[in-house]
């Protein structure tokens, strides 16, 4: 199965990564961190926090909305 992988350019993961990838897509949905937390099980929003990333698109969105809010403009 590696080496099927490769040949068709998949990046090795390991299952770990995924425990990040998740989290960050929900977030990029719009979903909310005390949600994501509960579907990871996770007691504290500290430990969600720490497997979360922000996408690019999600910081662009975040200024075009501030932008919005401020001046009525993206």
């Amino acid at each position: 199965m590696e080496g099927h992988a490769r040949s068709v350019n998949v990046r090795d993961a390991r299952l770990h990564d995924a425990r990040h990838t998740a989290p960050t897509l929900l977030l990029a949905q719009g979903v909310d961190l005390r949600v994501v937390m509960e579907i990871l099980g996770h007691s504290q929003i500290s430990m969600t926090s720490r497997y979360t990333h922000v996408l690019p698109q999600v910081m662009t969105d975040a200024a075009e909305r501030i932008g919005e809010a401020l001046w009525g403009q993206t």
